[in-house]
C-alpha cells in the first residue's frame, strides 16, 4: 500500500499496526458476542429469578439492555483513541486511596451514631446511603487529587511515581530539519540506530507544506525531505513509526509540539535546529544534533594541513571565495575569489567548530594578502 504526498510516494511499514487493528477488532466482536450471550442466558432464566424488576423478566428488554451496553462500551473505547497508562495508574491508585478513606470514615460514622441519641438508626438504609455518598465523595476527591498532583506524588510517597519509565532503547523523534538534511538516512544505513524512529504527523505536514511552496528553493528542500522519508521507509535497517497526535493549543509551534511528544514518549529529539536544541534542553529533553555527531566522527583538520575544495561563490571579505564539503561544512578560502567554479588546494589556517556546524578557513597556494595600506596612527609626545 502506498500513498502520494507532495509528489513523492510514501510506503509506511504498517504490518504491526494492521495486526494490532485486526486483533482489536476481533476483541471487540468477541466482547460483544460474549456479553450478548450472557444477556441471552439471563433472559432465558430471568423468569425463574425472584425479586428482580418485572421488565427484566421480558427477554426482549434484557437483550436490548445487554446489546446496548456492549455497543456503548465499544463506542466509548473507539471515541477515546488516546489511552494514557499514567492516567489509568492514577485512577486506580486514587480509587484505592478513596475506598480506604471511605472505609475509615464509615467506621467513624458508626461510632458517632452508636454513641449518640440516634443509635436506633444504626444499620438502617439511611446510614447505608450516607456511607455510599461519603465513599463516592472520597473516591472522587482522591482520584482528582492524584491526577492533578501525579508529578509531585513521589515527594509524599517515596518510590511511587506516575511518570513513564522507558526501559531499553528509547525512541528517536525526528525533526523537520534533520529529515531535509538527509544525513539521517545515511546514518540509518550503517545499522548504528538500534531504536525506533518516530515521525509525527505534524512534521510530515510541515514537510509537505514546504514541498508545495511557491519558492523554488523551499520546494526543492521539501521534496528532498520526502525522498529521505521514502529511503527510511524502504530501509530494512531501521524501524520508522508514524504517530498521529495533535496538540490543539493555540500558538503552539512545531518545536514545542516535538518537545511535548518526546516528553510523552520518553524519547530523544533528533534535530539540526539550534533553537529547538535550546528549547528541548531547557525542558529536560535529550537532543541528538546531527552536526555534533558529524563533527565527532569527522577527521580533524589541523591548521597547516592542505585540503581540496571547489569554490562556488565569493565571500564577504575582499578576495575571499566560499566552498562547501560534502557534509555541508563551509570552507572560506582567502584568494579564492579568482577561482570561482574551480577545484583548488588550500592551506588550512584555522577551524571554527560550533553546534550549528563547522567552518574551515584557509589560503590558496601562492596567495599573499594585500599589505595594510592604512596610515599608522601618530602619537603625540
Amino acid at each position: 500500500m502506498s500513498r502520494t504526498i507532495g509528489g513523492s510516494s510514501l510506503r509506511p511499514r504498517e504490518t504491526r499496526d494492521s495486526a494490532s487493528s485486526i486483533m482489536l477488532l476481533a476483541l471487540r466482536i468477541i466482547f460483544f458476542l460474549v456479553l450478548f450471550s450472557v444477556g441471552f442466558t439471563f433472559a432465558a432464566k430471568g423468569g425463574e429469578i425472584e425479586g428482580i424488576p418485572t421488565f427484566l423478566k421480558n427477554p426482549y428488554y434484557v437483550l436490548i439492555i445487554f446489546g446496548t451496553a456492549g455497543l456503548g462500551f465499544i463506542l466509548l473505547d473507539i471515541f477515546i483513541p488516546q489511552k494514557s497508562l499514567t492516567a489509568m495508574s492514577g485512577l486506580f491508585f486514587g480509587l484505592m486511596v478513596g475506598l480506604i478513606v471511605a472505609y475509615g470514615l464509615s467506621l467513624i460514622i458508626d461510632l458517632i451514631i452508636e454513641s449518640s441519641f440516634a443509635g436506633a438508626l444504626l444499620g438502617t438504609a439511611l446510614v447505608s446511603v450516607i456511607k455510599v455518598g461519603v465513599g463516592v465523595i472520597c473516591c472522587y476527591m482522591a482520584v482528582s487529587f492524584i491526577l492533578q498532583t501525579k508529578d509531585d506524588i513521589r515527594f509524599v510517597i517515596p518510590y511511587v511515581e506516575f511518570a513513564k519509565e522507558t526501559k531499553g532503547a528509547v525512541p528517536l523523534v525526528l525533526d523537520t530539519s534533520v529529515i531535509i538534511d538527509g544525513r539521517i538516512a545515511d546514518i540509518a544505513e550503517t545499522a548504528i540506530i538500534d531504536r525506533e524512529l518516530i515521525l509525527p504527523r505534524f512534521v510530515l505536514q510541515e514537510i509537505q507544506a514546504i514541498a508545495d511552496s511557491g519558492d523554488k528553493l523551499k520546494r526543492n528542500r521539501g521534496r528532498r525531505g520526502l525522498d529521505v522519508l521514502n529511503k527510511l521507509q524502504l530501509s530494512d535497517r531501521v524501524d520508522i513509526r508514524h504517530v498521529d497526535v495533535e496538540y490543539n493549543a493555540e500558538g503552539t509551534s512545531v518545536d514545542e509540539m516535538l518537545v511535548d511528544l518526546a516528553m510523552e514518549l520518553g524519547g530523544h529529539v533528533v534535530t539540526n535546529d539550534y533553537n529547538l536544541n535550546k528549547i528541548a534542553q531547557l525542558r529536560g529533553v535529550t537532543v541528538i544534533n546531527i552536526n555534533d555527531l558529524a563533527n565527532a566522527l569527522r577527521p580533524v583538520v589541523l591548521p597547516g594541513e592542505t585540503m581540496i575544495v571547489k569554490v562556488i561563490k565569493p565571500g564577504e571579505e575582499i578576495g575571499q571565495g566560499v566552498g562547501y564539503l560534502e557534509d555541508g561544512t563551509m570552507v572560506v578560502a582567502e584568494g579564492g575569489k579568482d577561482h570561482i567554479g574551480e577545484t583548488i588546494q588550500i592551506n588550512v589556517t584555522s577551524v571554527l567548530q560550533t553546534s550549528a556546524g563547522r567552518m574551515i578557513f584557509g589560503r590558496c597556494e601562492g596567495y599573499e594578502p594585500a599589505p595594510d595600506r592604512r596610515r599608522p596612527k601618530l602619537t603625540r609626545t
